[in-house]
């Protein structure tokens, strides 16, 4: 199985947490020239540096060199996971794409070109539909350059959003998920996130105080990892660690995390937070996407299709990518509908796991979803045809 994977290669706790720290720093330094750029422009232009949102940060510059900064951040980001799977997990490239012998190039394309196909042709509906929401926004010159940018950046930026959530992180928590202490670390962790996100609605919360925060968190994990050791691994708790010794554990986990992370996102604030519930579907169906097809090349072609064809298509005010795409939406939408929510998650989604389900055979649906993770005996092990 895909997860299982990852008890092949070194896969202690502590290196996914290493891994996770290199990985953010990677992000970090791929920021800087995009907020070094902006503080300038902002500077030169006399505007006051507190007072600047995400909003205004992402107008501030032209779009096709907005584009590219943006973007620059998750290409090195992918850079960083690179780094941590070879250096601290002997890990390869393939090995966390796929539990195949070597990454199956037709299943990325066929689910990109799929897809690219499906969206665009749902985007051109609503225009001929609804030609006054829009305004076509076409520059040949721009255009160009933006489907040079797009093109080779956009899908290092979901690929690193994919190795990270149905790659690294998955099988991370899932061989995690095979430690006696895990469901109390769990909980620990869960706890700390919803106060994290409560916070600032009760105190005027720093970056200062969210250092003492996390602090205080890893503190907590210390101490709940090994005052209470002995106990959680007492009998006693065996139900409880039966529970979370399973596939659905990694997956949920990764699909909020993978939601909860476009919270900032300008949609959030434009649609209200029931865009929320898109954000995180979206992820729970990549993550069954990857369990059931044993890799991500499914994941990795739907990903790259979705924000590709999108970047290209079409743009918005009010969206996180600001590009000279074909169309711009004009509409004002001040709440996410059934059409932006629950068509996609609830009707469109389950269709497509059905059409691959059909085309590439998956069978055994509960275990793959639902079974206990188990490293397998090595001289059992095999590497799935």
């Amino acid at each position: 199985m895909y997860i299982a994977q990852a008890f092949n290669v070194l896969h202690d706790w502590w290196r996914y947490f290493i891994g996770f720290i290199i990985i953010a720093a990677a992000v970090v330094v791929g920021q800087i020239p995009f907020t070094a750029l902006v503080m300038f422009k902002a500077i030169e232009e006399g505007d006051d540096l507190a007072n600047l949102n995400e909003q205004a940060m992402l107008s501030m510059l032209e779009p096709n060199l907005n584009l590219f900064l943006m973007l620059l951040s998750f290409a090195i980001g992918l850079v960083g996971i690179f780094i941590a799977i070879k250096a601290l997990h002997k890990q390869t490239i393939t090995h966390l794409t796929t539990s195949r012998p070597k990454i199956d190039w037709k299943r990325v394309f066929f689910a990109f070109f799929f897809w690219g196909i499906v969206s665009s042709g749902l985007t051109l509906l609503d225009y001929f539909m609804s030609p006054d929401d829009y305004v076509v926004n076409f520059k040949l010159g721009p255009f160009l350059i933006l489907c040079v940018i797009a093109i080779i950046m956009v899908p290092l930026q979901t690929s690193f959003e994919e190795y990270l959530f149905r790659g690294y992180l998955m099988q991370g928590i899932g061989v995690s998920t095979t430690n006696r202490t895990f469901p109390a670390t769990f909980m620990v962790l869960l706890i700390a996130v919803i106060v994290y996100f409560a916070l600032p609605y009760l105190i005027d919360f720093k970056w200062y105080f969210k250092l003492l925060y996390l602090l205080v968190c890893l503190i907590a994990l210390v101490l709940v990892n090994s005052v209470f050791k002995n106990s959680l691994e007492s009998e006693k708790f065996d139900s409880i660690f039966k529970l979370f010794n399973r596939n659905w554990v990694p997956l949920l986990v990764t699909s909020a995390v993978f939601g909860l992370l476009h919270i900032s996102n300008p949609e959030v604030k434009q649609l209200g937070n029931v865009i929320m519930v898109y954000y995180i579907g979206t992820g729970l169906f990549l993550g069954i996407m990857t369990l059931m097809d044993e890799g991500m090349e499914l994941a990795l072609g739907f990903h790259a299709a979705n924000n590709l064809f999108t970047a290209l298509l079409v743009t918005a005010d009010w969206t996180a990518f600001q590009t000279h795409s074909i169309l711009k939406d004009m509409s004002n939408p001040t709440e996410a509908g059934f059409i932006d929510v629950f068509l996609p998650v609830f009707v469109m989604f389950p269709i497509l796991l059905f059409i691959f389900s059909k085309k590439y055979k998956w069978t055994n649906w509960k275990d793959k979803l639902f079974g206990t993770v188990e490293e397998p005996p090595k001289e059992d092990y095999k590497i799935l045809e």
